[in-house]
C-alpha cells in the first residue's frame, strides 16, 4: 500500500500513513482529528548514496 505524507491545515500537524489511493480522502489528522489536509508531495522521497551535492542530468547531444 502507498505511504502519504499530510500537513494538518487546522493544527499544523505533519504525518505519514498508509493508506490505499481510495482511502486517501477518509485520512483525519492523528493530533486534532481534523479531515481539512494538505497532501505534501515529493518530499522524503528519494534518497541518494549520500555526499550531498547536486545531480545533473547526464545526456549527450550529438
Amino acid at each position: 500500500m502507498p505511504t502519504y505524507e499530510f500537513v494538518c491545515r487546522a493544527c499544523g500537524e505533519n504525518f505519514t500513513t498508509i493508506v490505499s489511493y481510495s482511502q486517501k480522502k477518509d485520512v483525519r489528522c492523528p493530533k486534532c482529528g481534523g479531515r481539512d489536509l494538505k497532501e505534501v508531495f515529493g518530499l522524503g522521497l528519494v534518497s541518494g548514496s549520500g555526499g550531498g551535492g547536486t545531480a545533473a542530468p547526464s545526456c549527450s547531444f550529438g
